[in-house]
């Protein structure tokens, strides 16, 4: 079974890498580009039968360790 996290910021927090890129696309003739925010994308290959209970075994794993939850928030998805 795989697990896909995506891992972004928060609404509201400054995503400096987002501004960065919309800048430089701005700057290459990409001027209706609006906004732009940059995240990670994390691919968990688990041994996992239940598609419940890998979606709460990479839930725990995004709160302890893959995302910093105070300015972050994410989604997962699961895969057979």
């Amino acid at each position: 079974m795989k697990a896909i996290v995506n891992v972004f910021l928060k609404n509201g927090v400054l995503d400096s890498q987002g501004k960065a890129v919309q800048h430089a696309l701005s700057g290459h003739g990409f001027e209706t580009v609006k906004d732009v925010r940059v995240g990670k994308q994390i691919i968990i290959e688990m041994n996992e039968n239940d598609a419940d209970a890998a979606k709460e075994k990479v839930a725990h794993m995004c709160e302890e360790l893959l995302a910093n939850t105070v300015i972050e928030d994410y989604e997962i998805e699961i895969q057979a």
